[in-house]
């Protein structure tokens, strides 16, 4: 299996402000209330088009749909996967307005091109979640997977996918800088083909701290973030596919601002192409970023 894809779904949002919903598990989500909700809106609809209008530059095939007027979130979709076998799973989201995201218009038109479904939603009557590839984080080529657990990751339900799946998926408990779980896993690392990043400062217990770089370092060159700089949001990227096969990296301008010159000379060692938008309001208000954004 291919690490990483050519073709990315994003949702324009409806509306977009600091979702009350998921306050108490983002720590990451600040709002501040400097600007109307119109404000905010304007401004996040104008880094989404942004973002959207630089992958296609570079060649990535981007499927836009929008999002619903119920959902502050939905710019960020990690309620379904995909997969190139035609599997389609559809996920428990925590928060209900969150789980509105599944909205039947965009999923019958998942279906269309996906038809295997799994659709493990009703787990949400019994409040537990997994978050789509936001609550695990994929190595396809060594079927290796990695989570962090939260509130919005059930580990019983990561079992259950690494059971589907076929992948050895390795689970921690982490603490952020404000004492919380770090609300996804996709927010504190992310895997290319050859280069890994990941705060491991965040994970809580030393034995698996070690066991998860250890692993990761089998097959990657791995770049270690620290608290400060999981904060400016550098472990949510993501490895994407564009024009003549290129392999490019994606993460905000606040990430790649935030790191060192060693850091970055490791990237570029990997990457000619690295795709930076300016999403400042869409990470103040809605505490995701980059590759939050990309389904």
């Amino acid at each position: 299996m291919r690490q990483s894809t050519n073709h990315i779904l994003m949702v324009r949002p409806e509306v977009f402000y600091a979702n009350p919903q998921t306050m108490d598990t983002n720590a990451y989500q600040i709002d501040g209330k400097a600007e109307t909700n119109d404000v905010i809106l304007c401004n996040a609809m104008n880094e989404f088009h942004a973002y959207r209008d630089m992958l296609v530059a570079k060649g990535v095939i981007i499927t836009t749909v929008n999002g619903h007027p119920d959902c502050p979130d939905m710019v960020f979709p990690n309620w379904a996967s995909t997969y190139d076998d035609g599997r389609l799973i559809l996920y428990p989201m925590l928060n209900q307005n969150r789980q509105a995201e599944r909205t039947p218009e965009i999923v019958s038109f998942l279906k269309r091109y996906y038809p295997k479904v799994e659709d493990w939603s009703g787990y949400e009557e019994q409040g537990i979640a997994l978050e789509s590839t936001a609550s695990i984080v994929s190595d396809h080529v060594n079927k290796r997977a990695y989570s962090g657990l939260s509130k919005r990751t059930s580990p019983d339900l990561v079992e259950k996918w690494a059971d589907l799946m076929g992948y050895d998926v390795l689970a921690f408990e982490t603490a952020s800088h404000a004492g919380i779980p770090v609300y996804h896993t996709d927010f504190l690392m992310y895997i290319g083909s050859e280069v890994a990043a990941i705060c491991a400062d965040c994970i809580t217990d030393d034995a698996v701290r070690g066991q998860v770089l250890s692993r990761l370092r089998e097959t990657h060159e791995v770049i270690e973030l620290s608290m400060e700089q999981l904060q400016a949001n550098c472990g949510n990227g993501l490895e994407v596919v564009g024009e003549n096969g290129e392999r490019m990296l994606t993460f905000s301008k606040a990430a790649l601002e935030a790191l060192d010159d060693n850091q970055l000379s490791i990237v570029r060692k990997y990457y000619n192409t690295i795709i930076t938008p300016d999403l400042s309001t869409l990470e103040q208000y809605g505490g995701g970023s980059a590759r939050c954004m990309l389904m």
